[in-house]
């Protein structure tokens, strides 16, 4: 399984780096996790891509405002001009699945319709030609290729589901998406070979909206037992930041430690032992 960050950035991009979004990809199967503004770029630059399903953590524009492109775009790569006719038609290329929150589909469809094409209104149809929207529940496991999603409630203002990847070789992967200190996200990082977690705050969140600060992360990938650590969501775009998150993280989890890095593919593998789960002391 490889990890392949195409957005890093709590909030909207910053110095020319795009919000939260990551591509999973083993074998022939690659899964899209969040769609912040500027990944669908990020995307477009990334060859054989098409992803086979893109999943959203939960409606923050942060995390889901390049769907509608997304979506245009999947779309215009599924219709072709017929030479007989002049007219275009769509091919036998399939939607892609795309996995909401439950009651976030007419919102998505809502939106589309905001912004008309009148000249070409096949591509308003984004949320219906381009994606196959499907809602799902805290809870709900489905396999997209050769991997298995699964999700978990966590702790945010809005509600969000970390995601669970498994592979049929055994690799695995948890997205946080956005959450505060919560139970939930041991639970479903317990035994992770990664644990791909927001680190934005420098100190605890007081306020209830539901972040991690970079000593949570680490306290959450030693409680569940993670054998690596991959931090993202951060406030700044500054390298030393960034590595000062790292730094902290370290202190509290003794396995590997690493920044997500925008276009730099991470791959995971099963040969290392998982850390101990221990009590959080600090």
């Amino acid at each position: 399984m490889q990890l392949l960050p195409l957005g890093r950035m709590a909030g909207m991009p910053t110095g020319g780096q795009a919000s939260s979004g990551y591509l999973v990809r083993h074998g022939d199967t690659t899964v899209m996790l969040d769609a912040g503004p500027g990944t669908a770029l990020g995307l477009s630059a990334v060859p054989d891509a098409r992803p086979h399903a893109v999943v959203v953590s939960h409606l923050h524009t942060d995390h889901m405002l390049d769907l509608l492109p997304i979506g245009k775009m999947l779309l215009n790569q599924r219709l072709a001009l017929d030479p007989s006719s002049g007219r275009t038609e769509l091919s036998e290329l399939p939607p892609v699945p795309l996995y909401v929150p439950e009651g976030a589909g007419e919102t998505l469809r809502a939106w589309a319709r905001l912004f008309p094409v009148t000249s070409h209104p096949v591509l308003d149809r984004a949320f219906e030609l381009g994606f196959e929207v499907v809602e799902y529940r805290p809870g709900d496991t489905v396999a997209v290729g050769g991997l298995r999603l699964h999700w978990r409630l966590l702790e945010h203002v809005a509600p969000n589901c970390g995601t669970r990847v498994e592979a049929d070789d055994g690799t695995s992967l948890v997205y946080t998406g956005d959450t505060g200190p919560t139970p939930e996200l041991a639970l479903l990082a317990e035994g992770v070979d990664l644990l791909l977690c927001e680190s934005t705050l420098r100190d605890p969140d007081r306020s209830g909206h539901g972040h991690l600060s970079s000593v949570e992360a680490g306290r959450a990938a030693r409680e569940a037992g993670a054998r690596e650590l991959a931090l993202t969501h951060f406030a700044s775009a500054d390298p030393a930041d960034h590595e000062w998150h790292r730094s902290r993280a370290a202190e509290v989890f003794d396995g590997p430690v690493t920044v997500a890095r925008v276009g730099q593919p991470l791959d995971l593998a099963t040969t290392s032992e998982p850390v101990s789960s221990t009590p959080a002391t600090s």
